[in-house]
């Protein structure tokens, strides 16, 4: 019985491929656990955004058969957004399945289809640390490239806003904690226009959260919730509640490809962000570059591989085309403390 040849098999193809790394399970990312910044596949390369900035005002009663009130439009601007292309290239070779095949059988493809799941997890992983450290910029408004310090885009010099943000003076004991939430929570309110809020998270650097639950003015209300919280049998890394925001530590980070360490949320910083919304993040996805996916809806992930010259290797490509968004900037808000 012929033995099957692995850099040839149909289970290497764009499809199964593709399936099987969109499958994958996700390693990396509280912004994904938290489902912030859905999917959603278009068939451009490009998105446009449209900002209007006029607001809803109640409209005045007038006499029956009288000349009723004029409706007026806010102005309109359009831009237009190009979508990142992000590819990543690896290889299996001959050789490193050499060997692993026991004497007389014949699942030589189940050795290096593991092979190769275990290269696309590896590079998923990549862009799904790549994917992450991109959602933390928009909810910045400032989406960087991998070397953290070229921008994308900035959102709020592309529609003329501004990022707020709240000094919580946590190394003052003399702080009134809740009324910094008040304020924050406020703000957020305010600029709702039509959306809707169902609770607020704070994702904080591990030294806010230490001066946080230590401050005088929230040190027994800690106490008390950590009273609870055993009591409950609960896990305790859950995330503090205090004014109505839950405060959660963070302390994740990326790596440059210079080898630099950058964390996601800067010392002393964090960000308050509305949970619930319906129209506030997206993270758009466009097709991939190949003759296959041309004005196809895209997906999150592809991948493809192509046998090297004279049969010695598969290699693999994969690729994410997408553009984290938040549509409503006035939405988040920065805090920190010095």
């Amino acid at each position: 019985m012929p033995i099957l040849d692995p850099f040839n098999a149909t289970g290497f193809n764009l499809t199964t491929l593709t399936n099987a790394i969109n499958k994958l399970p996700n390693r990396y990312g509280r912004l994904e656990q938290l489902g912030l910044f859905p999917i959603k596949g278009v068939s451009t390369r490009t998105v446009m955004v449209e900002e209007k900035s006029g607001v809803l005002t109640l409209v005045p009663t007038t006499p029956w058969g009288g000349v009723p009130a004029q409706n007026k439009s806010g102005k309109r601007t359009m831009k237009s957004f190009a979508i990142p292309h992000t590819p990543l290239e690896d290889s299996v070779q001959a050789a490193d399945v050499v060997g692993v095949r026991m004497f007389g059988s014949e699942n030589q493809l189940e050795t290096v289809e593991s092979r190769v799941n275990d290269k696309l997890q590896e590079m998923r992983d990549k862009l799904d640390q790549t994917l992450e450290f991109r959602r933390f910029g928009a909810l910045k408004g400032i989406i960087y490239d991998a070397d953290a310090s070229t921008v994308i885009y900035n959102e709020h010099s592309e529609f003329g806003l501004s990022l707020k943000q709240i000094d919580f003076g946590l190394d003052s004991s003399s702080t009134e904690v809740l009324l910094k939430c008040l304020e924050a929570k406020r703000y957020m309110e305010d600029n709702l226009k039509g959306e809707r809020i169902t609770g607020y998270l704070a994702l904080v650097s591990e030294g806010f959260y230490d001066k946080l639950t230590t401050h005088a003015n929230v040190k027994a209300a800690y106490a008390g919730w950590q009273a609870a919280q055993r009591n409950l049998a609960e896990d305790q890394r859950s995330g503090f509640t205090f004014g109505g925001i839950t405060f959660e530590e963070y302390r994740a980070s990326v790596s440059t490809p210079s080898g630099s360490s950058t964390p996601l949320i800067p010392a002393g910083h964090g960000n308050i962000i509305p949970l619930g919304t319906t129209n506030t993040f997206v993270t758009w996805a466009a097709p991939a570059d190949f003759v296959e996916t041309v004005n196809t809806i895209g997906l999150q992930y592809y991948a493809k591989s192509e046998v090297q010259k004279f049969n010695r290797g598969l290699d693999l490509h994969i690729q994410s085309n997408v553009l984290p968004f938040c549509l409503r900037p006035e939405l988040i808000v920065d805090i920190y403390t010095d």
